[in-house]
């Protein structure tokens, strides 16, 4: 099972047939979807201008799918690492007990479903990266607020 990484480089590589791209483009959603699989998927196609059902879309589109969806993964993977730093801080002052703020990292670990959508077909409009930005900055504000809460403002 290949990882987000080399997926990545499928998705990219000139030697594949365009349905091969867009298969590994699909597989990297297997490893992180912001939205949940489906809606991450929408909101790429109608980002990069990709037909949903098109088995073989222009690999340049393919390339510019791609590129905003590791653009909001390098987001995620900062705000993992910094929550790891904090975590590793706090129990090294000897505080065990996990904060709202971790039981929701804890609920979203992986950077799956962090925004589910009803309808797969209406997230956000705004880049992924913009809203996972939002989403984690409206987290770390109030550990209390709704976590769809920043998606719908980029609508």
């Amino acid at each position: 099972m290949a990882g987000f990484r080399a997926l990545a480089a499928q998705v990219r590589d000139p030697a594949r047939a365009p349905s091969q791209r867009r298969r590994a483009l699909r597989k990297c959603l297997e490893r992180f979807a912001p939205y949940g699989h489906r809606a991450t998927w929408q909101h790429l196609c109608t980002r990069a201008g990709i037909r949903p059902d098109d088995r073989a879309p222009e690999p340049w589109r393919l390339v510019a799918a791609l590129e905003e969806l590791e653009e909001a993964r390098a987001v995620w993977l900062a705000h993992e690492e910094e929550f790891a730093r904090r975590r590793r801080e706090q129990k090294y002052l000897g505080i065990r007990q996990p904060t709202a703020l971790d039981d929701w990292h804890r609920n979203t670990w992986g950077g799956r479903a962090l925004l589910p959508f009803d309808d797969p077909a209406a997230p956000p409009r705004a880049p992924l990266a913009v809203v996972l930005r939002g989403l984690i900055a409206a987290m770390e504000a109030s550990v209390d607020a709704e976590p769809r809460a920043p998606a719908l403002a980029g609508r």
